[in-house]
C-alpha cells in the first residue's frame, strides 16, 4: 500500500487507466478487470460503482456490460480518481502523523513534506487519463500484463491515441 493512498484509491487508478486504454465507449467487464489486474473481484466490484456513482465511469448490464469512461479521458485527471474514492486529505495531512502540524506548529518533516506533497498534487492534477494511458501501453509493466495474446487482453482491444 503507497504512503499516500488507500489500496482502495490505489486499485481505482489501476482500474480507471485500464478503462482508459480501451476503445472508446467500450465497456470493460469486471471479470476481466479483475483477472487483468489481479483485484479481488468484490472488492473491485464496490470501486467501480463508486467511480460510476461519482461520474467518472458508465456502467451497463447484461452479458456484453462492463464499465467504462463516462468522460472524455482527456478531461478526467489523476486527482479527479483520488478525490472520487479518497478525498483530498492527503494534500493537508502530516507525513509523520501529528494532529497540529501545521505553518504554525510544524515538525520536523513539515517543510520538506510540504514541497513533496505541492508536487504531487500538482502532478495529478495536470496528468489526465489520455496521457496516462498512452504512457501506460509504453511500458515493460504494460506490455507484459495487459497486452496478452493468449485468454487476455489483446493488443487490437487498446485504445490508441
Amino acid at each position: 500500500m503507497s504512503i499516500l493512498f488507500s489500496r482502495q484509491c490505489e486499485y481505482a487508478l489501476q482500474a480507471i487507466t485500464y478503462i482508459a486504454m480501451k476503445p472508446a465507449r467500450s465497456a470493460t467487464s469486471i471479470k476481466e478487470l479483475a483477472s487483468t489486474l489481479e483485484i479481488p473481484y468484490h472488492f473491485l466490484a464496490k470501486i467501480l460503482q463508486d467511480l460510476t456513482l461519482k461520474g467518472l465511469l458508465f456502467s451497463l448490464k447484461g452479458p456484453s456490460g462492463g464499465f467504462g469512461l463516462a468522460k472524455e479521458p482527456g478531461s478526467v485527471t489523476l486527482l479527479h480518481v483520488v478525490k472520487a474514492i479518497d478525498g483530498l486529505d492527503f494534500a493537508n495531512k502530516c507525513v509523520m502523523g501529528f494532529t497540529q502540524c501545521d505553518d504554525s506548529t510544524p515538525c520536523a518533516a513539515h517543510t520538506h513534506w510540504k514541497n513533496l506533497r505541492q508536487g504531487i498534487y500538482a502532478m495529478l492534477a495536470k496528468r489526465n487519463l489520455s496521457q496516462v494511458a498512452r504512457e501506460m501501453k509504453k511500458t515493460e509493466y504494460a506490455k507484459a500484463h495487459f497486452f496478452m495474446t493468449n485468454n487476455r487482453t489483446k493488443t487490437s482491444d487498446i485504445r490508441t491515441h
